[in-house]
């Protein structure tokens, strides 16, 4: 599949996942971007789902990302309590099922104890360091959380600094942020 396929015309978000002293904060950018055009500033990329005892953010197109969000949550009402399942259950019909293969989304999924990077490559990879991130600015935010992980006790004010930092450095992210705690 090529670049252009795949992202076509639209670059953006940035999705950060941090998880230190038994708190988790889900934290997403609000800008939606149509090639060098800003055309959201507020856009929600992060929710609670499965009654709020989960939260998942996503980059990529919306509507793929809601399709995707609705599985996953009917695969946490199959597997109650058991997020690792429900992951490797939605990444398997990601994969395999015609419609799914071509849904443009990648998501980050954490409940109080473990988090996921869910893709349509069929990953479900569990993150070293207690920290995720995704979308064009995830390098970034991921590199500061990273780096104030020594320095902050807090997984919030972590989360929240280094989307900052991101947002300074990425023209595809900005500082609304969408911040969901566990």
């Amino acid at each position: 599949m090529s670049e252009e396929r795949q992202f076509p015309g639209w670059r953006g978000t940035t999705i950060l996942c941090v998880r230190k002293n038994g708190a988790l904060a889900l934290v997403g950018d609000g800008q939606v971007s149509i090639g060098n055009t800003i055309v959201k500033a507020t856009a929600r990329k992060v929710r609670p789902l499965a009654g709020g005892s989960v939260v998942a953010g996503f980059a990529g197109t919306t509507a793929d990302a809601f399709a995707l969000f609705e599985r996953l949550e009917a695969k946490l009402e199959s597997h109650p309590g058991q997020l690792a399942r429900a992951c490797v259950e939605l990444a398997k019909d990601w994969r395999t099922d015609r419609y799914m293969r071509r849904l443009e989304a990648m998501l980050i999924v954490a409940d109080k104890d473990e988090t996921y990077i869910l893709t349509g490559a069929g990953d479900v990879l569990e993150p070293e360091h207690g920290i995720a991130a995704i979308g064009s600015g995830g390098n970034f935010a991921l590199s500061a959380a990273r780096a104030l992980m020594d320095y902050e006790s807090d997984a919030e004010t972590i989360a929240r600094k280094a989307m900052k930092i991101a947002a300074e450095i990425c023209v595809f992210s900005n500082e609304n942020l969408t911040v969901e705690t566990l």
